[in-house]
This record gives C-alpha cells, structure tokens and sequence, in this order.
C-alpha cells in the first residue's frame, strides 16, 4: 500500500471515531435535554431511563416514582415483563422501591423518599429477555446545578 493511501485511510478511520465520539452523551449532556415528562435522563446500556419523582417527597409518606424507558433516538421500548426497583440515598437513610410495568414504556412504584438536595437514586431495570441495567440519579438537585451549564442556554456557565 502506498504511503498516500495509508494516509488517507487513517485520516478517514481518525474522522469516522471523532464523528462517534460527538454523538456520546454522557450525563451532563443528557442534563441539557428536554426530558419529556420532566424528569431527569440518565442512560442504561443500550436504553435511557427517565427519572420521575415527587418534588414533595418525604419520608412520611408513600410518594409515587416512574421511570420511562426508551432507546437512545427517544423511541419508546417496552416494559411489559420486566421488573425493577429505585433505591433511594439520603444521608444515613436509604429506601428501595420495587417498580412494575405501568403502560407501554414506564416502570411505577410508591413509597416513602426525599428528593432533598444531595438524594442519589439507583434505578436498576430488567426488561424482558434482557440483563438488567443500572443508572443513577440526582433528583433533589436543579438541573443548572447537575449539569453546570444554564438549562435555557446550555453553552453558558451556571455561576
């Protein structure tokens, strides 16, 4: 092979990994997209799940949760048959919420949480014929503050 060629072919190899690699989303650009149902959006293996909670939640008493699932182009995927569970941290104090099918997509649970500042949420879904993937959360925190960037203008530093 000549060496032009030999260029050329790494030169288009080189293209083809960095068009790639601007299409990853990690969770900070995940943090400046609309998720649909106003939840937090976090990716699981080959789908993303979307975090639903009650803004109110307290560990008095039983709040509702949902995670909607979809493929990474926003295409609902289905939940029939599947199991999973929201385990919740706050402090010292931990609960585990057992999600079940809720609709076309949408895995729902109910039980006692708080959605203060510094909540972390491991949402762990097993679809039907599929292993199970994890993601995890920050539900008690503004999205400006998840993501460091302003939701209107994702291009602008949060101060």
């Amino acid at each position: 092979m000549k060496p032009r060629s030999i260029a050329a072919a790494l030169l288009a190899a080189g293209t083809l990994l960095g068009w790639t690699a601007a299409f990853a989303h990690d969770d900070a650009w995940l943090d400046t997209q609309h998720a649909p149902h106003g939840g937090q959006l976090r990716m699981a293996g080959p789908y993303h799940y979307e975090l639903v909670v009650a803004k109110d939640a307290t560990p008095a008493k039983d709040s509702p949760v949902v995670v909607h699932v979809t493929d990474h182009a926003g295409a609902p995927v289905s939940t029939a048959g599947a199991s999973g569970s929201a385990l919740f941290m706050a402090g010292k104090s931990k609960a585990s919420i057992a999600l079940r099918p809720d609709g076309d997509n949408r895995m729902r649970g109910a039980g006692r949480y708080a959605t203060a500042p510094g909540t972390k949420v491991v949402v762990s879904v097993s679809l039907a014929g599929a292993k199970p993937q994890q993601a995890r959360f920050t539900p008690g925190e503004a999205k400006e503050t998840r993501s460091g960037h302003d939701a209107a203008n994702p291009h602008r530093a949060s101060r």
